[in-house]
């Protein structure tokens, strides 16, 4: 989808202090050495306590200070998640338009899994298509894994990290200008993340701890006697090759063009191998070197990225930066910016 009117006024990022190194997770026992070989990754932000909603709204009032905008001119807040978030029957979004946009903001929480900020953009963009420069769309993601029913170490093929991050859309430019946007669905492998669990009762009211690997062999499993999952394989690293060129056509780059490229902080062999091969980049121009140090923080990571480019100096306006994740379902988004200027300061 194209998004001419479309811009990055504010991107905040709110990451805690605490760092946990993988030699001290392996040290604890929390990890092997040979466990965390697979991943490659360093680390992880643990938050605590903290909740997440909280990490949110401190990510969402600097969005809103290095844009110099205003809460109530909000037209749409949107927040993303992957884990839980608080009390049942309890709802985040309206944590921060309690405490930050206040009034009568249509607000919802969007769970689409770890590309959710990307078909955030694809919601709100119509509602910013022809307003007043000044009108805003706030998009939130927000995760802690510090819970009992989930191991960042060990409950998937690469560590969780915590933390939290808000991207304020509006017309009036601001750090970069959304060029495109969209996503693409492989429906064939919706069982990769549910695969040998029972759907029913759902696991966070029995207690379950989740446990994404054991899910991953239970698909492998089938697999081996259903030719179909081989074939869903090959069919996402296709239409993950359709939606790349697709998006960059929309917004009229070549891949010559393209100077930095963000993901989810999956592993360099899950996600980021696959996306820079098809960017015809190498590693070296993702942000992998840095989030392998702070872990997979659910929705977060491709825009976590794009602020770590901008506050390190990593792009210069005029660059052009691919966005892409891949998340439950099975969808894979991406989107291409064009770079107008630094955050304050930077």
């Amino acid at each position: 989808m194209q998004t001419p009117e479309l811009w990055i006024r504010g991107l905040g990022v709110y990451l805690p202090e605490t760092r946990v190194s993988v030699e001290t997770a392996v040290a604890e026992g929390l990890t092997t050495a040979e466990e965390a070989a697979v991943h490659d990754m360093a680390g992880a932000a643990v938050a605590g306590e903290l909740p997440a909603p909280e990490m949110a709204l401190r990510s969402a009032r600097e969005a809103y200070d290095q844009a110099g905008a205003d809460p109530d001119d909000t037209r749409v807040l949107l927040y993303t998640d992957i884990w839980h978030q608080g009390p049942d029957v309890w709802f985040p979004q309206y944590h921060l338009q309690h405490h930050l946009v206040r009034g009568d903001v249509i607000a919802g929480e969007l769970r689409q899994g770890c590309n959710a900020l990307f078909t955030a953009m694809e919601l709100t963009e119509p509602h910013l298509r022809g307003a007043p420069e000044s009108a805003t769309a706030l998009l939130v993601a927000a995760d802690n894994f510090s819970t009992p029913n989930v191991d960042r170490w060990r409950s998937g093929a690469f560590v969780m990290g915590d933390g939290a991050c808000a991207v304020l859309l509006g017309r009036a430019p601001g750090l970069a200008r959304v060029l495109s946007v969209g996503s693409m669905v492989v429906p064939e492998l919706e069982e990769l993340h549910r695969a040998g669990e029972p759907e029913f009762p759902p696991a966070a009211t029995t207690g379950t701890a989740l446990d994404l690997r054991a899910r991953g062999r239970a698909l492998t499993k089938k697999g081996e006697e259903d030719p179909e999952v081989d074939l869903a394989w090959f069919t996402l690293q296709q239409k993950m090759m359709l939606l790349v060129g697709r998006t960059l056509a929309e917004a009229g780059v070549g891949f010559g063009d393209i100077a930095r490229a963000t993901f989810s902080n999956l592993g360099p062999g899950a996600v980021e191998h696959r996306w820079m091969d098809v960017l015809k980049l190498p590693m070296e121009k993702s942000t992998w070197s840095h989030g392998r140090t702070i872990g997979h923080i659910g929705a977060a990571d491709p825009f976590i990225g794009l602020r770590h480019l901008l506050d390190e100096g990593g792009v210069r306006p005029g660059d052009h930066v691919v966005l892409g994740g891949l998340g439950s379902g099975v969808t894979l988004s991406c989107a291409v910016v064009r770079i107008a200027d630094a955050p304050p300061g930077s």
